[in-house]
């Protein structure tokens, strides 16, 4: 667990190999839209990431400088929610939100104490069969029942599995929100379909992207900053830079044997974004707008 400083204090960052603070400043009411939670105290169907509680997250925050969190549910914990609802309010009610796994067995009941515990949203992480809680024929069932709440549905789908359900996507009733670059296959990149079935969305008003886990999809990696990638980030941000949000991905459950530096991931939004302008509105007032944070 590498030691970095931030503001003078030696601070600790598990799951992450950062050895320096980021090079961009700290904006106030900053969010970090993407983020797992895993706590010991919960009981998981999946082996969890170790030392990834909120008071380990605490450490990230105190790194990047942000203070509005979005605390995705992570596979392990199945449709068993109450890790997540307990780390919104261990970080706090009134800066943090969290993106829900339900499947269509859900009550009624069950959906409003999911909102009222600041869930925003649900997710469908398709992107592999692996350990899957949910289904496609899910997707349009529950987006009927989550529109009452205002809620979105959070994508995590290949770019092919975009372009074979561009149908669904286009009449869904509740927003989208496309995880990690909308998994933009290389080297391929902005050239695969998908990236125009995206596009077209955010245009219409009808979703948002996420950009974050560069890693994931860079061919490249650490050693050269993951800047494969830059053309497709810098393509989103350029397509539509007031339907975007930035994450982290901590504690990175998918990088088993060398964790990214949160310090680096946190300095490529600077990069692709151009200017404070645009870093801000994807930091700070994209993110108070799709979670409900009150506006800065």
């Amino acid at each position: 667990m590498p030691d970095s400083t931030h503001g003078g204090a030696a601070v600790q960052v598990p799951n992450s190999s950062a050895t320096t603070v980021p090079v961009s400043a700290a904006l106030a009411n900053a969010c970090d839209s993407h983020l797992h939670i895993y706590d010991p105290r919960f009981t998981a169907i999946a082996p969890i990431v170790a030392d990834a509680t909120v008071e380990e997250y605490r450490c990230v925050q105190a790194l990047i400088g942000t203070s509005r969190a979005v605390v995705v549910q992570p596979r392990a914990y199945w449709t068993d929610n109450s890790c997540t609802l307990d780390a919104i309010q261990r970080l706090g009610p009134a800066s943090t939100r969290g993106i829900a796994v339900v499947r269509p067995d859900a009550t009624d009941e069950a959906l409003h104490v999911l909102h009222a515990g600041g869930i925003r949203g649900i997710r469908f992480s398709l992107y592999t069969d692996m350990h899957a809680v949910v289904g496609f024929d899910m997707v349009e069932p529950l987006a009927n029942r989550i529109a009452e709440f205002g809620w979105h549905l959070q994508l995590h789908w290949t770019a092919d599995q975009i372009v074979g359900h561009r149908d669904l996507l286009a009449r869904l009733r509740a927003p989208l929100v496309f995880d990690h670059l909308a998994r933009m296959p290389l080297p391929g990149g902005t050239a695969h379909p998908a990236f125009a079935v995206v596009s077209d969305l955010l245009d219409r008003g009808k979703a948002w992207l996420k950009l974050s886990g560069a890693y994931l999809d860079s061919l490249v990696g650490a050693a050269r900053h993951y800047d494969d990638m830059d053309p497709v980030a810098k393509a989103w941000v350029g397509a539509a830079p007031e339907r975007l949000v930035w994450g982290s991905d901590w504690p990175h459950p998918t990088e088993a044997w060398h964790k990214p530096d949160d310090a680096l991931l946190y300095d490529l939004l600077a990069q692709w974004a151009g200017s404070q302008e645009i870093r801000r509105k994807i930091l700070v007032d994209n993110p108070a707008l799709l979670y409900g944070f009150e506006a800065a």
